[in-house]
């Protein structure tokens, strides 16, 4: 098969290997290797996963902080086809137990933790009798990478996965949603369009890398030749310092990272003006460079999922937009599909579903899972969203169930949001209530801000000035508390407390 139009991570990194062979491409601690000492590095790494028995599709998994290591396991793994699992440490160990025998990886490497030691303690159960080599991160990981042989390179399809990231707990567990060369590439080329991404550019690695957030950064800047900079966790002093160090241009942080930063850098004591990122606040507007991309002037605006790779949409792409959520990346196509899978109008609710380089390829070992999203030759994201007049995109909210009164669709995501908008409403949550005339009508759960005062027809008509009249509430109960699984509310929880149930289908 020809490799004529192939292009994997393994085969950026040769490239830059070639044609950067003086950019540093990883710093980690008193780790420094440039674009030829990480190729080399990764080559022996695949050689000793290779003895261990890892070919084409298995899995290898990371149990630990963030670390350069990630991402050489990464293009190791891509080197030989296989799949690099980097799973949240700070997991229960039960939860971990549950990703080792889900992915069944043939090697785990791991740093030391309360959770992954519980775990690694009953490990032979947990992956099945064959076991998996556990490979200490530190100096085991060095004398295992450097005991390897040089793994020649060999034909893989990019479009075969190389990445998976848990998400997704539809059920109560999550899946593993598998991401190929193609996918991680087609992102990280719309990101460095969208952050307008320059030689020398630094990212800090101060999110976790099992997370897709983090993860889509590390790898345009691969992408882009510039340099990776890991700190195991956020730290604020520590970020401070790497950034006045290293010269990082771009890092992972919002919200009240910024927050610990500013508190952090009080007085000036480092230079964080290398840092181009987006308007905060005073402090921290004057500590860095405030930058003019469209990523950052529109405030990392956008909609996206681990399934797409990281973003779907960005508002960097449609400044003044209409929709909050911005265009899709150029290298996708989205549409807002109804029940059926028929596009929705300008102006009506509808799940939010995708195609193009950079949708995932399925989730690990779920057959059905993958033929229900995949329905119709499109991603279905489970997300609602709203196309508006100038084609921009506006997301709503998750698409957990549908509410049918009299013929017309009724999302609780977006009267939930609407009613979140009031400004007495701490929290709120919609179901549907048997309807003899209507076969279901909308109720509201809300419970109110301390000290607010709001009464049902208040939020009725809230609700009804910001959506058509068929969606406000018919009936609204108040609460001191929404149930919850995770983040979402407990739907279940609700219509068994508050009488819901007659959806369609059920």
């Amino acid at each position: 098969m020809s490799t004529v139009h192939r292009l994997t991570l393994a085969d950026i990194l040769a490239e830059h290997s070639r044609s950067r062979p003086l950019i540093t491409a990883v710093v980690d601690g008193d780790v420094r290797l440039d674009y030829p000492r990480l190729e080399e590095r990764v080559a022996r790494l695949a050689g000793a996963l290779a003895a261990e028995g890892v070919g084409a599709g298995d899995r290898v998994l990371w149990l630990g902080q963030n670390s350069h290591r990630v991402l050489e396991l990464l293009l190791a793994a891509g080197r030989l086809g296989a799949i690099l699992c980097p799973a949240n440490w700070r997991q229960s160990p039960d939860e971990l137990a549950f990703v080792l025998s889900d992915l069944s990886p043939k090697v785990v490497v791991w740093e030391r933790s309360e959770a992954v030691e519980a775990v690694r303690s009953r490990a032979a159960e947990a992956v099945g009798s064959g076991g998996a080599r556990w490979v200490l991160s530190g100096d085991e990981y060095e004398e295992f990478l450097a005991g390897g042989p040089v793994e020649p390179d060999g034909f893989v399809d990019d479009t075969a996965p190389v990445l998976a990231l848990y998400t997704a707990a539809f059920d109560g567990r999550p899946n593993a949603a598998l991401l190929s060369h193609q996918a991680l590439v087609a992102h990280s080329a719309s990101l460095l369009h969208v952050r307008q991404i320059e030689p020398g550019f630094t990212f800090l690695n101060s999110g976790p890398l099992f997370h897709v957030g983090t993860m889509m950064f590390c790898l345009a800047t691969l992408l882009a030749g510039g340099t990776n900079v890991f700190t195991p966790a956020f730290d604020a002093e520590e970020v401070c310092r790497l950034i006045d160090a290293e010269r990082c241009t771009q890092a992972f942080l919002f919200g009240q990272m910024i927050d610990a930063v500013v508190a952090a850098n009080a007085g000036g004591k480092y230079d964080l003006k290398s840092l181009g990122f987006i308007s905060h606040s005073e402090e921290w507007d004057s500590m860095i460079t405030v930058s003019d991309t469209p990523w950052c002037r529109s405030k990392m605006g956008g909609y996206g999922q681990t399934e797409v790779a990281g973003m779907l949409t960005f508002l960097g792409l449609a400044p003044g937009a209409a929709g909050f959520a911005g265009r899709p990346s150029p290298l996708v196509q989205v549409r807002l599909l109804d029940a059926s899978g028929e596009e929705v109008p300008s102006g009506e609710a509808g799940e939010i579903c995708a195609r193009g380089k950079s949708i995932f390829s399925g989730y690990f070992n779920r057959p059905e899972l993958n033929v229900k999203k995949f329905r119709g030759g499109w991603h279905h994201t489970g997300d609602l969203g709203r196309r508006e007049p100038d084609g921009t995109i506006t997301f709503i909210g998750p698409r957990l169930r549908m509410i049918k009164s009299g013929n017309e669709n009724v999302y609780p995501a977006e009267v939930e949001r609407v009613l979140k908008t009031h400004p007495a409403v701490a929290d709120a949550a919609v179901i549907g209530v048997p309807d003899d005339q209507w076969g279901q009508s909308v109720k509201a759960v809300v419970v109110l801000r301390p000290d607010a005062v709001a009464d049902a027809e208040a939020l009725v008509g809230h609700v009804r000035g910001l959506l058509a009249s068929y969606k406000k509430p018919k009936h609204v109960e108040f609460a001191e508390s929404i149930p919850k699984k995770g983040f979402t509310p407990d739907y279940d929880a609700l219509d068994e407390r508050y009488g819901g149930g007659g959806y369609p289908g059920a």
